[in-house]
Parts: structure tokens; sequence; C-alpha cells
């Protein structure tokens, strides 16, 4: 709803309230009850030869209901003349399969286009084995169907549908990235993240009762969590700048329990999808205050935004995006 300032001041009021109404009755807070908020980033990594594998778990705790997170071009992107995509294999127990430690549920494959428009497709797949055995009902713009292992976003540049999201309902984890520069194909993933209420179930996971997506009159996804409270997350921007996604908490997760967990891969600073943390506090002056590398941060406390990213290329996923977290309310 757009409010026009010249409308008369009891105009003006009863619409504040009937927007303040339906923001409530949709389980979300209205604007007016917004106050800025900081959080606390605790890293619990593990050390890791394999490439190919989640071995880094940093936790965002704090009661806030709404935050921004997006995925930057990493900041020497210019500096890269060969972009390498290849997965690397060669310090794993694995070789592209299934993680030998993985449970095994098996499913009858398949892929469905969701939605499709002149600027946007929406793909839900079903992989022929996965870890978990949920089957998520999934509702996009009223068509119902359920068992997707992913949804895929894609939006139209250059005359293509490239891929900028990725989400798995099964077990809650979201990937993001800005759209392709020119050269570089199809661009690549780097770190997931995890939205909601995070548990430990052999990993982090945030288990979802159901999701229904919504096209117009932009694209997103309105998810309720099997333990309560809901979501809605908004695609704010897609572009070869950023994607950014706009995160809306019904609730806070409160105490202990992180309201989001970052997974990523570090095996050294020149082999990671992310290597240092650069955040500031609520105080702090300037867009970043504090950088360390990631084998050396344990815990910061008061964050009022973080960046999970890389000064230096990687020679394993190199155009992988940084990703930030910002603009965190309660």
């Amino acid at each position: 709803m757009h409010l026009r300032t010249s409308a008369p001041f009891p105009i003006r009021r009863a619409l504040a309230a009937c927007a303040a109404l339906i923001a409530l009755a949709a389980g979300m807070p209205p604007a007016a009850q917004a106050a800025a908020a900081t959080v606390t980033v605790e890293n619990q990594t593990k050390p890791t030869r394999c490439a190919e594998e989640d071995n880094v778990s940093l936790l965002l705790r704090g009661g806030v209901k709404r935050f921004t997170v997006e995925a930057l071009q990493p900041g020497y992107i210019d500096r890269i003349a060969q972009d390498t995509t290849a997965p690397d294999f060669s310090g794993c127990n694995f070789d592209g399969g299934d993680h030998p430690t993985d449970p095994k549920h098996r499913f009858e494959p398949r892929t469905v286009t969701l939605h499709e428009d002149a600027e946007w497709r929406i793909v839900g797949m079903t992989l022929p084995v996965f870890w978990r055995p949920q089957q998520v009902p999934v509702e996009v713009d009223g068509k119902r169907d359920r068992g997707f292992h992913m949804i895929q976003v894609y939006r139209r540049i250059d005359g293509q549908m490239k891929e900028a999201l990725v989400m798995y309902p099964s077990d809650g984890y979201w990937r993001i990235k800005p759209l392709p520069l020119a050269r570089f194909g199809d661009g690549v993933y780097g770190s997931s993240m995890l939205l909601g209420p995070v548990r430990q179930e052999g990993r982090p996971v945030v288990n979802i009762r159901d999701i229904r997506i919504r096209t117009q009159p932009d694209i997103r996804f309105d998810l309720r969590f099997a333990g309560g409270g809901a979501a809605r997350i908004r695609l704010a921007e897609v572009s070869r700048e950023r994607t950014a996604l706009d995160v809306r908490f019904s609730r806070p997760v409160r105490g202990m329990q992180p309201f989001s967990v970052l997974r990523s891969m570090y095996v050294a600073a020149d082999n990671a999808d992310m290597s240092e943390v650069r955040w500031h506090g609520s105080g702090d002056a300037g867009a970043v205050a504090h950088t360390q590398p990631l084998p050396d941060f344990e815990r910061a406390s008061g964050v009022g935004e973080v960046r999970f990213g890389r000064s230096e290329p990687s020679r394993h996923n190199t155009s992988a995006p940084d990703i930030r977290y910002s603009a965190f309310e309660r």
C-alpha cells in the first residue's frame, strides 16, 4: 500500500492502521514496530581437507524479526581472468556421489516447471536419493505439489535464463548468487544458509512444515516451520551486482537457538568459498570495522552487519559470492 503524503491526516492515520492490521493478519510485524538490533556470530568450523564438504558453520543468534541477506560479487571479481568452477574431490573420501555418512532415502526423480513468464522461471526437482525423507508441501500461485528436494529460481538476462537461487525444502538450506558477469557463463554458488529456527539433526537443519510461493507483485516464499512460527522471504533484488533477500519472521528465534547458520567450505585461505569474517557493531563507524581470517575468528557480539567473504582469489569456486547479513530489526 502506497500512502500519499498529501493525504489529510485522518485518512493517513486510518490507512496506517489498516496496513498494521493487514501485517498482523499475515503474521508479519507492522513497520512502525521495527527497531534496529544487533546479533552474535559464533564460529563452529571444523578442519577438513575436502573442498566439497561443508565444514564451516557460522551461527547467528539474537532476537531479530527481520534482516537482509545478500550474495555479492567478491571484491576481486575484476581480477578474475579464468573462473574455476569444477569440483575438487582430491582430498575427499567420496567422489561426487552421496556422502558416505549420509542416510539414503530413494525417490522417483522428476523435474517440474512450477512457473514461467517473460522474466522468471521457477523449477521444482526431486532427486533420486536424498539424505532426509521429508516431503514438504509446496504451493505456487495456488497450484499444489510436494516432494521436491530443490526449488530453483531463474531470471532472464541477455535473452537467457540464469539461476540465482536454490532452496531445499527438506532440510531448509538456501543458496543465492548474483547473476553472472557476461564472461562467466552461469557463475557458481558458494556458501549456503539456513534461515529460521536451526536445529542439529546430524547437521544443522530448519524443519519446514509447508511452503507457499507467490510470483506477484514480486517473488516471495511464505514458510511455516514445523515447530511453530513462520517467515516471509522476498526476493528484493536479482542483478549482476547482487541477489538480496528480505527475511521477516512472524516471531523472533529466542535464546541460544540460531536464527541463521552460514554453511561453507574452507580448506585454506586460497581454497575456500569464504576465508574471512568482516563485521561492524552498531556504534562502529565505516562500512567495515573489523576483519579476521576465518581460522582466527571465534565470536563477535553486538554485530550490526557481517560479511563472509574473501579478499584474495580462491583456486576453487573462484567467482563464488560473498554473503552479507545486515539491517537487523527486532
